[in-house]
């Protein structure tokens, strides 16, 4: 008599059958194209009526964003010191709106709504146009002049960055929604029985936040960076994009996938020194 799957297999099977769509769709418009762009990087390109014709020019182009582009390395150090101003600052508030609208009020849903819209209207053309028009930057700083104001009391290298990051609280307002949800979600999962047992204990709101909910976030928490990480490096308005994009249309392919390629290297890093940061909490949570 001949036997069947396995309940392993099975299981197996159904698992690669739910992915074999998404790994179809990758291996042809991505892992492709990506493999192309590699090659690309180490090629000048000229285009001609046969197509492009490759010249080999090995690591020349990598030199050239290091060594002779003068625009590349100061919008990379840029957007990497964007990221680790802003990531903070959207993770602190997204925790603490995420805490208010997990009470019981009225207009609860509203509010909730209202918070997650900014992630619906403010991308591409329309975060442009608001950035345009000054819409991304609060008008008190400029309006009453606080630096001028304020120097005399604060020391000049602790005002002017205390200043430019509170000069971003709307941007940052504009990219927390999606992980209001996340947060949102984390805290519905969290037993209400933890908080009132610790309330019995004696622990103040304080010391149930530390020794509960931040703990209980944390797997939220290292999702949110990863997606806050990522997301500002794919913003309309990140700097090293524009290059990119500046580059490619001035037919430039070799160099622009060089630039790409540089790019997606210290990303991965970066998303790598994340993972290693939050391992241990992650493994001790498992």
């Amino acid at each position: 008599m001949k036997k069947g799957l396995s309940m392993r297999a099975r299981h197996n099977l159904e698992g690669w059958s739910f992915v074999l769509l998404w790994a179809v769709g990758f291996l042809l418009f991505m892992a492709i194209p990506l493999a192309r762009s590699l090659i690309y990087s180490f090629q000048d390109l000229k285009v001609s009526t046969e197509g492009l014709i490759p010249t080999n020019v090995g690591l020349k182009h990598f030199r050239h964003a290091f060594v002779l582009d003068v625009d590349f390395v100061p919008n990379l150090i840029t957007t990497f010191m964007s990221i680790i101003v802003e990531v903070p600052l959207i993770l602190i508030f997204a925790i603490f709106i995420s805490m208010l609208l997990n009470r019981n009020f009225i207009g609860r849903s509203l509010f909730r709504g209202i918070f997650f819209l900014p992630v619906i209207i403010t991308s591409g053309a329309v975060l442009q146009k608001l950035k345009d028009n000054g819409a991304e930057t609060l008008p008190i700083f400029s309006q009453y002049n606080l630096f001028v104001k304020l120097v005399e009391f604060i020391p000049r290298d602790i005002l002017f960055p205390m200043l430019g990051i509170l000069d971003s609280l709307t941007v940052v307002m504009w990219d927390s929604g999606v992980q209001i949800l996340i947060f949102l979600a984390g805290l519905q999962a969290i037993s209400v029985s933890l908080y009132e047992a610790a309330k019995c204990d004696g622990a103040t709101p304080w010391e149930s936040f530390w020794k509960i909910t931040f703990p209980m976030l944390i797997p939220m928490i290292f999702v949110n960076v990863l997606f806050s990480i990522m997301n500002s490096f794919t913003k309309a308005d990140n700097l090293v994009m524009e290059q990119i994009k500046t580059v490619f249309k001035a037919s430039n392919y070799g160099y622009a996938s060089a630039l790409g390629w540089i790019y997606f290297v210290l990303t991965f890093v970066l998303i790598g020194i994340v993972v290693f940061i939050f391992r241990r909490s992650l493994g001790e949570r498992g």
